[in-house]
């Protein structure tokens, strides 16, 4: 009887480690098991979502969101096409809508939405500060009617922006889409650079990709000025980031100096710079303080240029 026992334990034991080692090598005989699992008892169905997303985890739909009539553009309407990273996605820490309703829009798909937290076009379902920038830009006075396009992708390096990359054919659909919508692009925002410093982008090639990209909108026809970001900070590696930021590096070099090579290029906001640990809710990504900083320091940036521009 007790060798039945001992020998009984000794079996329950190496099928114990044999399970394990199955599991975690994904060896036989537990795919078999799992598959035959899932065959009897079927797969539990994915939870109802107000969200619908593409392929690419982008953004393209929202049961709340209701389709408006899209504001006719004139010289007091601006346009922005929102392209880059996380922190140009719906990745923030506070969410906004329309202080204005159908003044302020997101345009997706070739059609208008009332502006509102999340945003289609982008990935992702939390925050943004671009529906801020409208409500500011038309609370100064600057503007009647405020366009979002946004397109940014969570995670983005820029070379997937440039010519042959897999976001690329997104952008030159998106360019189209406005086209046929009769909207020309006023200002092109580029919020990127956080990916590229970890991956180890040199100077040189984020240079070329991004010009690489700056190529395919002009050659579709938008000819406003492209804003780029001073953004390459996103601590802590559960961000995919790293511990400390050192502020002179491969990717600020290379869009300081995108910012002085002409060809309708021109600096846009220095998050690194403007924002402190406490307007990032995870050390990376833009909470409510933050979003305040960046929206008003946007539209600081777009009032100048136009001042300037009315001048001439």
């Amino acid at each position: 009887m007790r060798k039945t026992i001992v020998v009984g334990l000794a079996a329950l034991i190496a099928l114990y480690f044999v399970g394990g080692e199955s599991a975690r090598h994904e060896i036989f005989p537990w795919p078999q098991l799992s598959a035959l699992k899932k065959t009897v008892g079927g797969e539990k169905p994915a939870a109802p979502s107000r969200y619908t997303f593409d392929d690419k985890e982008r953004l393209i739909g929202d049961e709340t969101k209701s389709a408006v009539p899209c504001p006719v553009q004139t010289d007091r309407t601006a346009v922005l096409l929102i392209l880059g990273q996380s922190n140009a996605a719906n990745d923030g820490g506070q969410r906004y809508r329309s202080n204005y309703g159908a003044r302020v829009v997101n345009a997706f798909d070739k059609r208008c939405f009332v502006a509102a937290s999340p945003l289609l076009g982008s990935t992702d379902t939390k925050g943004e500060y671009w529906t801020r920038l409208g409500n500011e830009l038309i609370a100064s006075g600057q503007n009647d009617s405020v366009i979002l396009v946004p397109l940014a992708y969570s995670g983005s390096e820029v070379a997937r922006w440039a010519k042959g990359g897999d976001l690329n054919p997104v952008l030159v659909d998106t360019m189209k889409q406005l086209q046929d919508s009769g909207h020309r692009v006023t200002s092109v925002l580029w919020v990127q650079g956080e990916k590229d410093l970890v991956m180890g982008t040199t100077t040189e090639a984020y240079q070329d990709q991004f010009m690489s990209m700056v190529d395919t909108l002009r050659q579709h026809g938008i000819e406003a000025p492209v804003y780029i970001s001073i953004a390459s900070k996103c601590l802590e590696p559960s961000n995919g980031g790293f511990k400390e930021h050192i502020p002179d590096n491969a990717i600020v070099r290379a869009q300081l100096a995108l910012s002085k090579s002409g060809h309708g290029i021109r600096e846009g906001v220095d998050s690194d710079a403007l924002l402190d640990g406490d307007d990032r809710y995870d050390d990376c990504h833009i909470g409510g303080s933050g979003a305040e900083k960046v929206s008003l320091a946007w539209l600081d940036l777009l009032s100048g240029d136009r001042r300037l521009e009315s001048s001439r």
